[in-house]
């Protein structure tokens, strides 16, 4: 039984958690075992999410499979990125200058503002009426 090296790493953005498994392969990528093309169906979110790959020229190097949870397509497809970029640098620590300089290695931390008592909306106020 051979062992085969696995990469781990984890990306979240908004509510959505991607967990990322990069192996040596040809470049096949599955989502929630989906090929990415079924599972990420605008191809700017394919973009988005296999960004690090392509940048650090590693496209066909790995294969990554990808279990995602919560939030939307989007979120999801940042949360891949962040996932994918982490996996990565522990393949190869000499390409963190390259990730870092396309700000592929910082977690977004723009979430959701929650809704306050007596609002509408996290910052929305009911109509004010003088009469």
């Amino acid at each position: 039984m051979s062992q085969v090296t696995e990469y781990l790493g984890t990306g979240r953005r908004k509510t959505a958690v991607a967990r990322v498994r990069l192996a040596p392969g040809a470049g096949k990528i599955t989502v929630n075992g989906r090929p990415i093309e079924n599972y990420f169906v605008l191809e700017a979110q394919r973009t988005w999410a296999t960004h690090a790959l392509a940048v650090t020229g590693t496209a066909s190097r790995f294969d990554a499979r990808v279990n995602v949870s919560g939030g939307g397509p989007n979120g999801q497809a940042g949360a891949v990125r962040l996932g994918i970029a982490r996996a990565l640098l522990k393949t190869d620590l000499n390409c963190r200058s390259v990730l870092k300089a396309e700000g592929l290695l910082t977690r977004d931390p723009r979430v959701k503002e929650r809704k306050k008592y007596g609002q509408p909306g996290a910052r929305k106020r009911f109509q004010f009426s003088k009469r």
